[in-house]
């Protein structure tokens, strides 16, 4: 094959590699507005939520809002894993791979297993709580200028909220302070959601100078 014959076979590739990051683009903006949006008009249904001291998957169990919450949670869990492949495709990095896959699943297995389920429905939402932040922490390594911090910001907020979840479920729920049980699992979910939002505007402005991950 001739030079001039690889450079258009490396340019059709990175062509081809920035489109599959637009393409994630997409499907992590409809996981981040999906979920934000979804649980809000399912806490504005429900009757007699409190976002002060319900869990966010209370919504999942409410005869009025369980088909709507669960559904969400399995629109966003398959979201969240196709960007997973899509990333892979383009950046060949099995951690961001292993990170989103963890998000998808556990966010796909909460909503098929809802609260009532007891052990499993909490299995799935720890991998969905731990998921999507450590996908904020895997990408942050693949990323350049203000994204990158924005990556780091919000994984360290939603693990941190992850370790304060933990010791408030052990019998100290004063470590909630103020915003509760509630507010306090809210800080887990909504960081990393916010991130697919800012994250997908980043990857739908890629460029093919923007097909391989920085370092």
């Amino acid at each position: 094959m001739t030079s001039l014959s690889l450079g258009r076979a490396r340019l059709a590739d990175r062509a081809s590699t920035a489109d599959e990051l637009r393409t994630a683009g997409v499907l992590a903006f409809l996981a981040g507005a999906t979920f934000l949006i979804g649980t809000m008009l399912a806490a504005s249904i429900a009757p007699g939520y409190d976002s002060h001291d319900a869990a966010i998957s209370d919504l999942g169990v409410i005869a009025e809002t369980a088909a709507l919450f669960n559904a969400v949670l399995i629109v966003v869990g398959l979201s969240d894993l196709v960007v997973g492949v899509l990333l892979y495709r383009a950046w060949r990095r099995p951690s961001v791979l292993a990170a989103f896959v963890a998000g998808g699943l556990g966010a796909v297995g909460a909503g098929a297993f809802a609260l009532d389920h007891g052990g499993i429905h909490s299995l799935f939402a720890l991998g969905a709580f731990l998921g999507f932040n450590i996908e904020a922490l895997a990408c942050a390594r693949c990323l350049s200028g203000p994204m990158r911090w924005i990556s780091l910001l919000a994984g360290i907020v939603g693990l941190g909220y992850v370790v304060l979840m933990v010791v408030g479920d052990a019998g100290n729920a004063w470590v909630f302070g103020a915003i509760g049980h509630g507010g306090s699992e809210r800080m887990i979910a909504y960081p990393a959601m916010l991130w697919l939002l800012a994250f997908s505007g980043y990857l739908l402005a890629a460029r093919r100078s923007d097909a391989s991950p920085h370092s």
